[in-house]
């Protein structure tokens, strides 16, 4: 199809209102354009769910990486910040799909869903153990009292990191995040500075199993070292991001969850008074407010995109939260039904990209909301305003919930 069959329009992702109400502008920019261009981004927007759908499964986009970011950037920056890029380049989704699913094909081994259900006893314990905190107290900040830790005590014991150095983990991640977001150059050397502490941190605890084997992920990565599937600074790049999306992303879906609920009493009452409803009330959570607003991806060749015949080196910022409210998909889309059926969202992605911590994402959020309404049935907010600050383009970000009981 010829470009001139398609209306592509203009759109800014910055200005006040939009990032006071993202939904409410991409309803718009669906009827309008939806494939459309941002200028400041020097990308195409898609906002339809045929058209997200039908990126994310082309192998013609691939994930784009920090890079093209890097580009925009002196050259003395972009070498002060070389080492990042090169721990970047070494990451699953960050490298060429052939690296990609040799790595998949490593962790599926201990990612496989009877390995995931098995967790879930330990996932109850250890929301327990932060519940019994809380108790003592009545009340808690959601966010760093639970979100947070729940996970990162999870992924830190996959990896075999020692208890006492996991509040470490998350002050690294919190500097990490910039990774994923528009960024200056001062956020991205705290991102350095702490990816290349974790990748000293790991390291050590890599150089312990080769001695000590262990059954954790890090033994298991040890293991296919020995036959020659991975080396060394693989399997470093690879821990440090499982240690920061193994948690950060599960965080997210556990806090702003918690937040839909109480934005739509009747939906958590129905909930509290039917608890089997919790897997379905996940994934409308991950529907409404997923952890990623948005995925990038750059055309490796010609591509057909929304209609429209672009050439290789073209960016694609796949609107993730705009195609999981497509009325041509989903009825009603902006209501919150934690009954809804079918729910075909895209929170987790598709194809070769899915993301692999899905079934464990799924299963702590269940846990968690399971035992936290079932413990503290009177919670609610301590405030109706939420602790919320935009994050550029079409994210937000929640820095604490705070809750009585």
């Amino acid at each position: 199809m010829s470009d001139s069959a398609v209306a592509v329009q203009s759109y800014d992702l910055f200005t006040p209102e939009a990032m006071a109400d993202p939904n409410g502008l991409l309803h718009r920019i669906r009827a309008e354009s939806p494939v459309s261009l941002v200028p400041r981004l020097d990308a195409y927007l898609l906002t339809r769910h045929a058209d997200i759908v039908a990126a994310l499964k082309d192998r013609r986009l691939s994930p784009a990486n920090m890079a093209q970011t890097l580009a925009t950037f002196s050259q003395a920056e972009q070498d002060e910040l070389l080492p990042l890029r090169q721990s970047m380049e070494l990451w699953m989704g960050h490298t060429v799909e052939a690296d990609h699913v040799r790595f998949q094909q490593l962790l599926k081994r201990y990612f496989t869903p009877a390995t995931v259900n098995g967790l879930r006893p330990r996932v109850r314990e250890l929301t327990g153990e932060l519940l019994d905190a809380a108790a003592e107290q009545g009340r808690m900040d959601v966010v760093a009292d639970l979100a947070y830790p729940l996970p990162a005590n999870v992924i830190a014991e996959m990896l075999g990191m020692p208890t006492e150095e996991r509040e470490q983990l998350q002050a690294w991640s919190r500097d990490i995040l910039a990774i994923f977001q528009l960024s200056d150059v001062e956020q991205l050397r705290r991102s350095q500075r702490s990816v290349l502490e974790m990748q000293e941190y790991v390291r050590g605890l890599v150089r312990q199993r080769r001695a000590d084997p262990r059954d954790d992920l890090i033994s298991m990565f040890v293991a296919a070292e020995r036959e020659g599937q991975v080396d060394e600074d693989e399997i470093v790049a690879n821990c440090v991001l499982l240690l920061f999306a193994g948690h950060e992303t599960t965080a997210g879906l556990i806090a702003n969850g918690l937040a839909l609920l109480f934005q739509n009493p009747d939906e958590l009452a129905r909930l509290k008074a039917d608890p089997e409803l919790t897997p379905g009330a996940v994934e409308e959570m991950l529907r409404c407010d997923g952890p990623a607003s948005v995925i990038v991806r750059v055309s490796t060749e010609p591509v057909e995109v929304g209609g429209l015949d672009l050439p290789a080196g073209k960016r694609f910022y796949l609107a993730m939260m705009a195609g999981n409210r497509d009325p041509e998909v989903f009825a009603d889309p902006d209501r919150f039904d934690i009954g809804r059926k079918p729910n075909r969202h895209t929170a987790f992605g598709l194809g070769a990209f899915y993301c692999l911590g899905a079934a464990l994402a799924r299963t702590e959020a269940d846990e968690c909301f399971r035992l936290l309404l079932d413990r503290f049935p009177d919670l609610h907010p301590v405030s109706d305003v939420l602790d919320r600050s935009p994050v550029p383009p079409l994210g937000h970000r929640l820095h604490s919930l705070h809750v009585e009981f």
